[in-house]
């Protein structure tokens, strides 16, 4: 009987540890961008954090979409007014032309004032403060969600936890800087150009990115103003807390919101750089709401899905515009499920179009008989997209949807039309030749095979590098040496100036025995002559 016991303790004993070693870790999400397609990334990645066990607390402004029942949410909501008001500065935003990125985002700079404002306010909130001033408070970990924000990565300090940065976009010029990543503009294009394979980047490519970068870090240099500004007025009563510039060298690595190997461009990343794209779309898609699953049951002709985002709404496009749409699509053969948020005000009544204020996206598009995506060239709805090997034809309307569209077009996934000046006959030609001509999905269908062969999934990513930053209690060993370098000494600018110097010596020196020289040679040809 004693024998029996024994092998029956060592196995209760082994399962004891096992429980104790992988006791989840406390985390902390600092969530408080105002867009919801941001906020739809970061929650997925914590979601993959608390589904693996740990302990989330997450700070946002937005109610999330995606949620987990370990995710402890501290939302600071808008009030009504509030609301309204960012209402009518997307409805400003998708009504104004803003082809560049760079020139919109100078722009827009006096209408983000208000999401700046709301998230410094999410920051000063009783609930959120206690976060760091209850000392019986422990997290392992601080992810900050990036929306020039950057004041935020103090809160790591205040809580005595290493920092990761999650960012919502591929790595480039705003974002560089945080764990030193080079900038190489001569050959890595710009945010709003692509380059084609086998190919390097052309003059004006070259001239383009030279001087988006400047103009980058113009802007740059504006939020970094108001970004010291509001980390002095959250933290500048704290004594230990260190100086801005210092408080910037802290960041563990960057979660990335895309996959260079397939996406491109081929660049230069340090280790600091992990990407995670396609983290918000599921391994296995849900089954979708009745309504929907029967709706494309019965599309003999296939399915289109129609979503500009969830930051425009139908209110902020022009009637005209809508009623343009609807007639296209109302009289298409395919049926059309369509992201319409009054469900009372509709474009119009068709048998073929079903009207829907919330869409599971990633698993409509996973949907064998959807044909088509119509966009507005958000990156999450591209990559989604892109992921399940859809076609599409986008719409963009302002920040980095235009580029995100042409780049989409060059790769050969579909079309793209301006929304401010669509006319029903390109846009029902646009949708006809993607449906039409078959180059488009085996484009897009080969580019999934691509994007999905990687060594580890987006959710894998998230957990392995989360861990093992909080392993080894931050990550400073993966940090580029340039982040402790000055601007002088990072561009060896001290030694050029030393070789300029020697240069300009050593042609002194050469101009002085040249002059020497030609004064002996004269004065001696002159004694000759007097003799």
């Amino acid at each position: 009987m004693v024998q029996n016991v024994t092998p029956i303790l060592f196995v209760a004993v082994a399962a004891v540890a096992l429980i104790g070693g992988s006791e989840g870790a406390n985390i902390l999400g600092l969530f408080p961008s105002l867009s919801p397609s941001h906020l739809i990334i970061q929650m997925s990645a914590v979601k993959a954090l608390a589904e693996r066990g740990h302990n989330v607390t997450v700070v946002t402004v937005l109610k999330p979409a995606v949620s987990h029942k370990d995710i402890n949410v501290i939302r600071v909501p808008l009030s009504t007014e509030e609301s309204a008001e960012m209402s009518a500065i997307i409805e400003k935003m998708s009504k104004t032309d803003n082809k560049n990125m760079l020139y919109s985002m100078f722009r827009m700079i006096g209408q983000m004032n208000f999401m700046f404002r709301k998230m410094e306010d999410a920051l000063k909130d009783p609930r959120v403060q206690d976060l760091y001033l209850n000392k019986d408070n422990k997290f392992d970990l601080v992810l900050s969600g990036f929306f020039m924000n950057d004041y935020q990565m103090g809160f790591a300090r205040k809580v005595n936890a290493p920092l990761i940065v999650l960012a919502t976009m591929p790595p480039n010029l705003l974002l560089n800087y945080l764990v030193g990543n080079p900038e190489e503009v001569s050959y890595v294009p710009s945010i709003n150009d692509s380059v084609e394979k086998g190919k390097g980047l052309s003059f004006e490519q070259r001239l383009s990115g030279y001087l988006m970068s400047l103009g980058f870090k113009v802007f740059g240099r504006l939020t970094e103003n108001r970004n010291k500004n509001t980390y002095k007025e959250l933290f500048g009563d704290d004594p230990n807390m260190p100086e801005y510039s210092e408080m910037m060298k802290n960041a563990s690595l960057v979660f990335f919101a895309s996959h260079a190997l397939s996406e491109g461009p081929v660049r230069p990343n340090v280790p600091g750089v992990i990407e995670i794209g396609g983290i918000q779309i599921k391994d296995t898609p849900a089954p979708l709401p009745q309504n929907m699953e029967e709706f494309l049951a019965n599309a003999t002709n296939g399915g289109i899905l129609l979503s500009l985002g969830s930051n425009v709404q139908g209110k902020h496009l022009s009637p005209d515009t809508v009623q343009k749409m609807f007639n296209v699509l109302s009289k298409l053969k395919e049926r059309v499920i369509w992201k319409w948020e009054d469900l009372e005000n509709t474009p119009g009544k068709s048998d073929n179009i079903l009207y829907s204020k919330w869409l599971p996206q990633d698993d409509i598009l996973a949907h064998p008989k959807i044909k088509l995506f119509i966009n507005h060239a958000g990156k999450g709805g591209l990559t989604e997209a892109q992921y399940h090997g859809k076609p599409m034809l986008s719409l963009p309307v302002f920040g980095d949807q235009p580029a995100n569209a042409d780049g989409m077009v060059k790769k050969g996934f579909g079309l793209t039309i301006n929304l401010l000046t669509l006319e029903e006959q390109p846009f029902r030609e646009g949708i006809e030749e993607i449906l039409s001509n078959p180059k488009y999905s085996q484009t897009v269908s080969t580019f999934s095979k691509l994007y999905r062969d990687r060594p580890l999934t987006a959710r894998e990513t998230v957990i392995y590098w989360t861990e093992y930053v909080i392993r080894h209690h931050g990550a400073p060993h993966l940090q580029s040496p340039v982040m402790h370098m000055s601007f002088i000494a990072a561009n060896n600018l001290d030694i050029y100036a030393i070789l300029a110097i020697i240069v300009v010596v050593l042609l002194l020196l050469a101009k002085a025995v040249i002059k020497f020289i030609i004064r002996k040679l004269s004065s001696k040809s002159k004694k000759v002559k007097k003799q």
